[in-house]
């Protein structure tokens, strides 16, 4: 069975044949009727008038005409049919697909030469009518070949359908076969210039594609990483510094219980308090893994909500200034500035000992930028950019994975600003 592509091109190229075959008609009909009703009954390829098709009946001039539609039409709704046929498809296996190609390509050869000769006299009727009257559908074929196969297949259709055009030519009686070969070989030509073409481009398109699908896949990779490795900072802040001081604060409850009761006591109730922080701790954590509130709220709500429930929580005084509503970002981007600005944040809440701390969210139309900004302890740039130390590390490559840039500047005693531009 063809590729699900395969099988959607056969079906754009039955669309554009028939399409093709209609417009041809309607110039046909134009062009005779302009010539009058009843056109000489001269042949414009053969050079003399064709006996009646039938004995004891007049001939119909146009008769001919009629034949040519009606096999092509015929012919190009069978392979419209063939094309969304999909047992049939995977009943005939590989061989579907050279058997389309083999009938778009020397159908309209076989009705062009047996049939436009009889043609009634016409702009359209002689040699050169003959070969515009197939170019475009054995055009479309061409496409199909140079798509699916390589640039071999695509010199040997292009001799293949001449070769098969002249032979038909040459053993039928037809005047004029001199033009037929000049025509078929300028053809044969063009077919193979244009089809070059098409083959070195569907070649650069699908290694395109493919290192495409090798860079979203790898990209994946990366940010499932760089999630289980937050993850594991945040469960590290969390879960495993209130485990350790239950665990410290429970071994000496138990020293003492023999000894002081009391004091026993009171460490036990140090323990339950550790244990309910540790539990919200753990939750917060594991709410900010669902970016359900981004999508729920957007990005200015969700981060203003964000910013307030950290601000209450460290007890910090909180400035917001958002501009709201925001222009319509991509998902990515606003997965971006979200991240990047919890990631701040919960800096801020964790390690700057910060009394007040500000966001910004703003946009000009055309870059977006995120500001965040803290009264805390600060830190030294380079020494703590150079181990990974609060995570600037992870927040730059988010930044550089959404084509933005992450600057931050802090000094030990005056705090931290973060900008994030996308």
């Amino acid at each position: 069975m063809p590729a699900p592509d395969s099988a959607r091109f056969l079906r754009i190229a039955a669309w554009i044949w028939i399409g093709f075959l209609l417009a041809m008609a309607l110039m046909d009909f134009v062009l005779y009727t302009q010539m009058g009703q009843n056109p000489p009954l001269q042949q414009g390829i053969q050079g003399q008038p064709l006996p009646p098709l039938q004995p004891g009946f007049p001939r119909d001039p146009f008769r001919p005409v009629y034949l040519f539609y009606a096999a092509n039409g015929l012919v190009a709704f069978a392979f419209l049919a063939l094309a969304h046929w999909e047992e049939m498809q995977k009943k005939l296996g590989q061989t579907f697909y050279p058997l389309m190609l083999f009938a778009i390509s020397a159908a309209p050869i076989f009705i062009n030469v047996f049939v436009t000769p009889r043609f009634p006299n016409g702009p359209l009727a002689n040699a050169e009518g003959m070969a515009l009257r197939q170019l475009p559908v054995l055009f479309v074929a061409l496409a199909l070949v140079a798509w699916e196969y390589e640039l071999p297949h695509v010199i040997f259709f292009s001799i293949a359908t001449t070769a098969l055009e002249l032979g038909l030519i040459y053993s039928s009686p037809m005047a004029r076969q001199n033009v037929f070969f000049f025509i078929a070989v300028i053809r044969t030509i063009s077919f193979i210039a244009v089809g070059v073409f098409i083959s070195l481009l569907a070649a650069s398109l699908r290694e395109a594609n493919a290192n495409l699908t090798h860079y979203a896949a790898t990209l994946e990779q990366l940010t499932i990483s760089r999630e289980r490795n937050r993850l594991a900072r945040e469960l590290h802040d969390t879960l495993a510094h209130s485990l350790t001081a239950i665990s410290v604060s429970l071994e000496t409850a138990k020293a003492y219980f023999d000894i002081d009761q009391n004091k026993s006591r009171e460490l036990l109730d140090k323990s339950l308090d550790a244990t309910r922080i540790g539990v919200d701790e753990t939750r917060r954590a594991l709410k900010a893994l669902r970016s359900s509130s981004l999508e729920d709220m957007g990005l200015g709500l969700a981060i203003q909500r964000m910013a307030e429930s950290a601000a209450a929580r460290a007890h910090l005084t909180l400035t917001v200034d958002l501009k709201n509503p925001m222009p319509s970002l991509s998902p990515d981007v606003e997965q971006t500035i979200y991240r990047v600005a919890q990631e701040s944040i919960e800096n801020i809440v964790k390690h700057s000992q910060a009394k007040s701390f500000s966001v910004r969210l703003e946009n000009d139309g055309h870059v977006t930028t995120l500001t965040i900004e803290d009264d805390g302890l600060g830190f030294d740039i380079k020494s703590d950019l150079s181990t990974g130390h609060f995570g600037l590390v992870g927040m730059r490559e988010r930044a550089e994975l959404a084509s933005g840039r992450l600057k931050v500047k802090s000094e030990k005693g005056k705090g931290t600003k973060v900008v994030l531009t996308i």
